[in-house]
């Protein structure tokens, strides 16, 4: 025959501080908020300026022909127009490629300051959205840890004394 074992639960606080952790945790939540918002800043930042220089998409564009440019896709498919028009206006010939004396080099830096100008907005605008979405998951991670900082429970199973 076994010997049966009786056994009660009890709850009892940590043994451990958490007050550190559930403030790492708001931090989170705080950061990421800040992150979102700093990001949204950006997005509008990036989107007035580019509106206010008042480019729109060349008819010739694979997409957006006739659209202001004023996001990332649009200062995207400009960029690579821009390059078109550049390389036919030279012979198919980027700067480099282009003699010191040739005339058709001004017309291919230009295109290239333009281009870099719409391509920093495109990166900008990822960046931008890195930051949201990086935000996003510190406020995820921040309110599990204070979630899970919040309910510490240690559950102790122990033998009941005179239990047989």
């Amino acid at each position: 025959m076994t010997d049966a074992v009786t056994t009660a639960d009890t709850i009892e606080p940590p043994a451990k501080k958490v007050g550190l952790v559930k403030a790492v945790g708001i931090i989170g939540i705080i950061g990421g908020a800040l992150l979102i918002i700093v990001a949204i800043i950006a997005w509008v930042a990036v989107t007035t300026q580019l509106a206010d220089e008042k480019i729109t998409v060349s008819d010739d564009a694979v997409a957006f022909q006739g659209q202001p440019v004023a996001g990332p896709f649009t200062a995207y498919v400009q960029a690579d127009v821009i390059e078109k028009h550049a390389l036919e206006a030279t012979g198919g010939k980027t700067y480099a490629e282009l003699g010191k004396d040739d005339p058709a080099r001004t017309t291919a830096m230009q295109a290239s300051f333009l281009r870099t100008s719409l391509f920093t907005s495109v990166v900008s605008y990822g960046v931008a959205l890195f930051a949201a979405g990086m935000g996003v998951l510190s406020i995820l991670f921040g309110w599990a840890i204070h979630r899970l900082a919040s309910v510490p429970v240690v559950v102790k199973r122990s033998a009941l004394a005179g239990a047989e």
